[in-house]
């Protein structure tokens, strides 16, 4: 699991330990994914490895796939998540910023699947899952670099399904989550001035990790994981003429918090923050969020 250490990739290490896995857990902090081991431990795991690796370096992700094997001597299921955010116009996030944003989220996912499908298709079975969003299927605003990198992410999905058709027992998957109770929104890189937030309706981590573990074992699970998710999408394709005159205000009413502003910030994209990790982020409720964002716009 890549982005072992906070969130939904946590959140799912927890879920299979309880079933009794065996939990390989990969992310950039040490100090982080060891607690998330021991907690893994405390869950039930059969054994817990772990492992740092940036998944944007190559070389660094074929060590952790040489060290799996090593310890285990094949794959069962991997699913990759590692994630980061950066917020702001396009212009305005530094180059650096928006660069690694894509190097983690596609260009880490690209290296996950380089160096774990040759391992699926010498054992002839196993599962790749990768953790895309609903921002992958949308445009936005102020989120170019997470837009194209998770548009990105489902199109590897679908070119990997189609390269890997001729084996039955390997299944290549892809989820897309809505909005989730995580700290990757505060832990975001920002250029837009306020803090943002999951849009409603919120899903906890531990449903997503649910559906994830579902879909691992039931190759034709739905890939979006909320309904809402349907109804967004049908509007972006469909009603685009709609769609775009709502987005931007629905965004800033739903989707940020305009009663917390930031200075500009790398946030956790350059380097990992391991300290703002955690099984779940600190957003508050979505209607709660949607009122303070309401009275915040009502003020003269």
């Amino acid at each position: 699991m890549t982005g072992a250490s906070s969130g939904i990739g946590l959140a799912t290490c927890l879920r299979a330990s309880r079933q009794g896995a065996h939990v390989v857990l990969v992310a950039r902090g040490a100090t982080a994914l060891e607690e998330a081991a021991r907690r893994c431990e405390e869950a039930g795991a059969a054994s817990t490895l772990v492992l740092t690796a940036d998944v944007g370096d190559d070389d660094a992700v074929a060590g952790v796939v040489a060290a799996v094997l090593e310890r285990h001597g094949r794959l069962d299921a991997v699913v990759s998540n590692a994630g980061v955010v950066a917020y702001g116009r396009t212009e305005d996030v530094p180059a650096e910023v928006f660069d690694r944003v894509l190097r983690t989220n596609l260009t880490g996912s690209v290296n996950v699947a380089r160096h774990v499908v040759p391992v699926l298709r010498r054992q002839g079975e196993g599962a790749l899952l990768f953790v895309g969003s609903v921002i992958g299927h949308i445009g936005v605003p102020t989120m170019s670099a997470y837009v194209l990198s998770k548009w990105g992410v489902r199109a590897l999905a679908r070119q990997l399904q189609l390269e890997n058709r001729d084996l039955e027992g390997v299944h290549v998957g892809y989820v897309a989550p809505g909005g989730v109770d995580t700290p990757i929104y505060e832990q975001a890189a920002n250029y837009e001035g306020v803090v943002g937030r999951p849009p409603p309706p919120v899903s906890s981590p531990d449903r997503v990790a649910r559906q994830i573990l579902h879909h691992l074992d039931h190759d034709r699970a739905r890939d979006q994981l909320t309904l809402a998710n349907d109804v967004i999408r049908f509007g972006y394709t469909v009603l685009p003429f709609a769609y775009d005159r709502l987005v931007a205000p629905l965004f800033r009413l739903g989707a940020v918090d305009l009663t917390r502003e930031t200075p500009p910030t790398a946030g956790n994209v350059l380097e990992p923050h391991e300290e703002g990790n955690a099984l779940t982020g600190d957003a508050g409720g979505a209607l709660a969020g949607i009122a303070r964002n309401i009275r915040k716009a009502l003020r003269p």
